[in-house]
């Protein structure tokens, strides 16, 4: 029996529908308190004890209110997406849908990171001092930099890595200097390649959810992964480009395994090595790995062959890396000591444990609050069905994500870190009844947070 129905009934209301409605704002309400409480007490410990070391919290920003060149663009796109997504989402051709998701998601992003014009929204973010394209110049000679890369990473070595780079395994850094390699050289085409790659990954998403829960939830959930208010921070920052990668390793999975295909498995293998040599902390994804195996089963017992390939594409990255001289477990270690030697060592645990949850809220929308209550809903239940493993999947990005909060590696500037995380709550909205009224929503809070903030990311 496949998990991939030619047709799948559209989820319709709970039996009692006002009352759900009713439950989804006050999950929404909650959130919003959540948002509310980061803010007021982090303003007060920031105010007399100077810990947290953001100007704005729970967000790395500034109040800084302004509109710029993508104003116009973002309003448009905001407004289109609101009225004519659920309908589009629900009629245009399955790769049609993908097309204009990307393109769409892409619109968003560009147009939010215009705000803050191209300079300071787009060429200049990957060129700040902690940022990978400082040290371009010291990968001349690539396998002796990554021979020697963690030599540099704790502070007081020779020569320490900036913040992002120390803080991330080779791969990341490695990728935009092969981009300079290429002659794609500057913080314009960084930032571009972290936006065109990082707007994909929506589609990623809405692959893996047709193959794992339906096309139907995939078609509803369209517009919510489009429309995101995360996609302030995917415009431009390396973490959204980190996000698709991972994203694209569950879809090649979730396809493998329904589909039984062993080159999607040597793909969702190979881009899961790569993931984990972008970020230590998305090594978490292995949880979600681990769900979409579950809700594949029975293709897997089917064809368990699928697994050589699946692990014959994981070793690969690992294995390039290790014989170039680069030990991912030493790294982290080390890691781990840089953490503490900087602002982590000093930002309270017992406030960012709860914030980092606020900033969640926010890169992920109040639809998303209101989603994960019926995500809830759903597994108490305990039904089978496209909605219920759609709920596993959300919850499975849900458990990584409170993983990575309680590990103590995430204090602050998680609107960023957790966007991995984020693409995967977000189909959640797709449980919720009337799609529009939540678009907008969606759309209020990325429009404000990116017109009445200066972000750091």
């Amino acid at each position: 029996m496949t998990l991939l129905p030619h047709r799948d009934p559209a989820p319709g209301p709970a039996a009692h529908p006002s009352r759900a409605g009713r439950r989804d704002l006050y999950a929404a309400a909650a959130a919003a308190l959540l948002v509310t409480a980061a803010v007021l007490v982090g303003r007060h410990i920031q105010a007399v004890h100077r810990t947290l070391f953001v100007h704005w919290p729970p967000l790395f920003a500034d109040w800084d209110p302004h509109a710029g060149p993508g104003t116009p663009a973002a309003l448009a796109v905001a407004a289109a997406t609101v009225v004519q997504g659920p309908v589009l989402a629900a009629r245009l051709p399955w790769r049609g849908l993908l097309a204009a998701a990307w393109a769409t998601a892409l619109a968003w992003i560009v147009s939010l990171a215009l705000v803050d014009g191209w300079q300071r929204g787009i060429a200049g973010r990957l060129t700040a001092r902690e940022e990978y394209l400082r040290v371009i110049g010291r990968f001349h000679d690539i396998p002796a930099a990554l021979h020697d890369f963690t030599r540099h990473i704790v502070s007081g070595t020779p020569r320490p890595w900036p913040a992002h780079v120390a803080g991330h395994p080779p791969a990341a850094t490695l990728t935009f200097v092969l981009l300079d390699r290429i002659g794609l050289r500057g913080g314009g085409w960084a930032g571009m390649f972290c936006v065109l790659v990082g707007a994909s990954g929506c589609v990623a998403v809405l692959i893996a959810v047709r193959a794992l829960a339906g096309e139907a939830l995939a078609r509803r959930a369209a517009p919510f992964t489009v429309l995101a208010p995360a996609a302030v921070w995917q415009g431009v920052s390396a973490d959204g480009y980190f996000a698709a990668v991972a994203a694209w390793a569950l879809a090649l999975l979730a396809l493998a395994l329904t589909r039984r295909s062993p080159w999607a498995a040597a793909g969702a293998g190979l881009l899961s090595g790569l993931t984990c040599y972008l970020s230590y902390g998305l090594t978490l994804f292995a949880l979600v790995g681990a769900v979409v195996l579950l809700l594949a089963r029975r293709e897997l017992r089917a064809r368990p062959v699928l697994l050589l390939p699946l692990f014959a594409g994981l070793a690969v990255v690992p294995v390039v890396f290790t014989l170039a001289g680069f030990n991912w477990w030493h790294g982290y270690q080390l890691l781990t000591i840089r953490y503490y030697q900087g602002v982590g060592g000093v930002r309270p645990y017992g406030y960012w444990v709860w914030a980092n949850l606020a900033c969640a809220v926010l890169i992920t929308g109040p639809a998303t609050a209101a989603g994960l209550r019926r995500t809830g809903a759903e597994l108490l239940r305990r039904r089978t069905g496209p909605r219920a493993r759609l709920a596993l999947l959300v919850c499975a990005a849900l458990l990584a994500l409170l993983a990575a909060d309680l590990s103590g590696m995430s204090k602050a500037e998680t609107e960023r870190i957790w966007l991995p995380f984020a693409l995967w709550l977000l189909p959640a909205c797709a449980l919720l009844p009337h799609p529009r009224p939540w678009l907008a929503a969606q759309a209020v809070l990325a429009l404000l947070l990116n017109h009445l903030l200066l972000t750091g990311w």
